[in-house]
């Protein structure tokens, strides 16, 4: 079976399982567990990080119980907390991984440009009070492109066998206040993402020029590189599968969280 999970992860050390601590994938597994009446483990597209959420992460699961699309959905719904919700549940081919499977993950990250804080959105959106030059973050984000070496942009614990990643596609646009960094690419290393948004804000604060960040991808030197963005601002918003798999894409609430495929 697979599903697609939406989820604030303000409240969760992840999505990854941990004893210390709340995790989504602990609140997902004991849901399903309890409509399918045995021990369900789930495996997801992308692990996404203390505080960070998702509004199309994609999961399967291996299943003894016989029951619709809508009885898991319906079911496993009503024993999630309110910030986490399924979109959907349909059986897929025993070929299907949620991970192994995928192709591409988007992930948008949102600041809120503005001189003050949101009292309502602050623990989902990444507040910035100095005005941003979006366009000079759009010119340095497309240094990105293609297939590079991203240990400048990679986290001390990441347990990745490889530093390099292929990035199809990303920009940086505003909307009103908000400037919204997108970025697709094969998979992420630890951090990837917060750690460029780190150093696209030093550049949209004109405190480093365009050209930067390439030189940060040459010199593969974390230290060069600016601190790491909060996790607040950051969203798994997009899983891509070939389309024998049939996976439903869903864009879910304002376009500037929701991906644009």
């Amino acid at each position: 079976m697979a599903a697609a999970i939406e989820y604030d992860g303000s409240d969760y050390c992840g999505w990854q399982r941990q004893n210390h601590s709340p995790s989504v994938q602990a609140e997902v597994e004991k849901a399903f567990s309890v409509v399918g009446d045995e021990v369900i483990s789930i495996v997801c597209a992308g692990r996404t990080d203390t505080g960070v959420h998702g509004t199309n992460q994609i999961v399967h699961f291996d299943t003894c119980a016989k029951r619709s699309s809508r009885q898991w959905l319906l079911g496993v719904n009503a024993n999630l907390p309110k910030g986490v919700r399924v979109h959907w549940t349909e059986e897929k081919a025993a070929q299907f991984h949620a991970r192994f499977s995928a192709t591409a993950r988007t992930y948008r990250y949102i600041i809120s440009n503005q001189f003050y804080r949101s009292a309502l959105y602050h623990r989902l959106l990444t507040w910035e009070r100095i005005h941003l030059d979006e366009e000079l973050m759009e010119v340095a984000a497309q240094k990105l492109l293609g297939e590079h070496d991203f240990t400048s942009f990679r986290a001390a614990g990441c347990q990745s066998l490889s530093p390099n990643r292929d990035v199809y596609s990303v920009k940086v646009w505003r909307e009103s206040q908000f400037v919204i960094f997108e970025i697709i690419a094969n998979s992420f290393l630890h951090h990837m993402v917060r750690n460029i948004v780190g150093s696209l804000i030093s550049i949209g604060r004109r405190e480093k020029e365009p050209e930067w960040l390439g030189s940060l991808l040459k010199d593969c030197d974390r230290s060069k590189a600016s601190s790491t963005a909060p996790s607040n601002g950051l969203y798994l918003c997009g899983v891509n599968y070939p389309s024998r798999y049939k996976i439903p894409k869903f864009n879910l609430g304002p376009q500037i969280i929701s991906s644009q495929d």
